[in-house]
C-alpha cells in the first residue's frame, strides 16, 4: 500500500488538483502512476471534501483509505490481466470481438455511424481511440477471468448447520426494537391570518373520527404530506423516527387507537396506530436468505483473496 497520500492537503473549494505522474507501483512489466491513481481518485475527492470541509485529518484519514482501495483494485487487475498473458489463451477471437463491440457502439446513439463523433468525445476525455480499445480490451479479459476463476456465489452451497451456526453467533444482528404500524394526519401551521388555526381543524377531524369516519379517509382529505395519498400511512416505524413527543404518543396507543390533536410549532399531528410489534429477535425463517447471501458473499470473498494471493505469489510487486 502506498503510505504517502497523493491528495496531501484539503483545498479550498477553487483549488484544482494537479496531476502526478510519478511511479507508484511496478506489477512485473507493468506499471501503476501517481497519475493514474489520482484520475480514479478525482472524482470521489469532491463528496470526501464536503464530508470533512473543516477536518484536515478526517479528510486525510479518508483520502488515504480510499487511495489505499483504489491502488489495491489497480494491483490485481494487473495481476490478472498479466495471469490472462502468463496463460496463454487464444487471442484472435478476442480482438475481433473487441472490434466489433467499438463498431456496434458507434452505430448505436449517439454517434449513429459517426466514428469522428466518438474519437472527439475520447479526446475530450483524454482517450485516444487506441487507448479506448485497451480499457475496453482489459475490461473484457478482466470479467472474462474472473468467471472463470471464482465461483459463482449462488453456485456455492450453504448447508442449514451453517445458517443456524451464523444465526446463533450474530443474533444481535438480527434484533428489532418496538415498532408500530403508523398513520399520520399532519396540519401545517401558517402565516397566512385568514386561514382556520390548525387546532381548530384538527379538533373538528377528531370528531369526525370519533364519529366513524375513517382515520385514512381523513388523512387523505386534510393531511400535508407525501403520505397523504395513502391514507396517512407511514408504515412501520420505531422509536427514533420522530421527535420525542410524537414518539411517545404513538408508543402510548393501542392498536386501532388513535391520539387527540398533538400541537407542535411546527403544526399539528393527529396518530392513529394501526399495529404494533413488540421488541424481539427475528425468526431464523425470516432472516434464512439474508443469512445465506451474506454467507455466500463472504465465501467469494474468501475465494477471491486465495486467487489474488496466489497471482502475487507468482509476481512481481513493488510500491514506491
Amino acid at each position: 500500500m502506498l503510505g504517502t497520500l497523493l491528495f496531501p492537503a484539503l483545498p479550498s473549494a477553487r483549488a484544482a488538483a494537479v496531476p502526478v505522474t510519478g511511479l507508484e507501483v511496478v506489477v512485473d512489466d507493468s506499471v501503476i502512476t501517481s497519475g493514474e491513481i489520482n484520475a480514479k481518485l478525482i472524482q470521489a475527492r469532491p463528496s470526501v471534501m464536503a464530508r470533512h470541509s473543516d477536518d484536515q485529518a478526517g479528510y486525510e484519514q479518508e483520502m488515504m483509505k480510499l487511495q489505499n482501495e483504489v491502488v489495491e483494485g489497480m494491483v490485481e487487475d494487473k495481476l490478472i490481466l498479466r495471469e490472462f498473458v502468463k496463460s496463454g489463451y487464444v487471442t484472435n477471437v478476442l480482438e475481433a470481438f473487441i472490434d466489433q463491440d467499438i463498431e456496434n457502439m458507434i452505430k448505436a446513439p449517439p454517434y449513429l455511424g459517426d466514428r469522428a463523433k466518438l474519437i472527439e468525445t475520447l479526446h475530450a476525455q483524454g482517450l485516444t481511440l487506441e487507448a479506448f480499445r485497451r480499457v475496453q480490451r482489459d475490461n473484457i479479459i478482466l470479467g472474462y477471468m474472473k468467471q472463470q476463476n471464482l465461483s459463482d456465489p449462488h453456485k456455492i452451497l450453504i448447508s442449514p448447520l451453517k445458517v443456524e451456526q451464523y444465526y446463533q453467533a450474530h443474533k444481535n444482528d438480527f434484533k428489532v426494537e418496538d415498532q408500530v404500524k403508523l398513520r399520520m394526519i399532519f396540519l401545517p401551521k401558517s402565516s397566512d391570518t385568514s386561514a382556520a388555526p390548525p387546532k381548530d381543524v384538527g379538533q373538528e377531524i377528531l370528531s369526525k373520527i370519533d364519529s366513524g369516519v375513517p382515520f385514512a379517509e381523513m388523512a387523505s382529505v386534510y393531511s400535508s404530506g407525501s403520505a397523504r395519498s395513502q391514507g396517512g400511512d407511514r408504515g412501520w416505524v420505531d422509536r427514533t423516527i420522530f421527535k420525542a413527543s410524537l414518539t411517545a404518543a404513538a408508543f402510548a396507543l393501542k392498536p386501532g387507537k388513535h391520539s387527540g390533536v398533538i400541537d407542535e410549532p411546527e403544526g399539528c399531528y393527529l396518530l392513529q396506530v394501526d399495529e404494533a410489534k413488540p421488541a424481539h429477535v427475528k425468526d431464523i425463517k425470516e432472516v434464512r436468505d439474508e443469512i445465506e447471501r451474506t454467507i455466500r458473499n463472504s465465501e467469494n470473498i474468501r475465494l477471491r483473496k486465495i486467487w489474488i494471493d496466489r497471482l502475487r505469489r507468482k509476481s512481481y510487486v513493488q510500491f514506491y
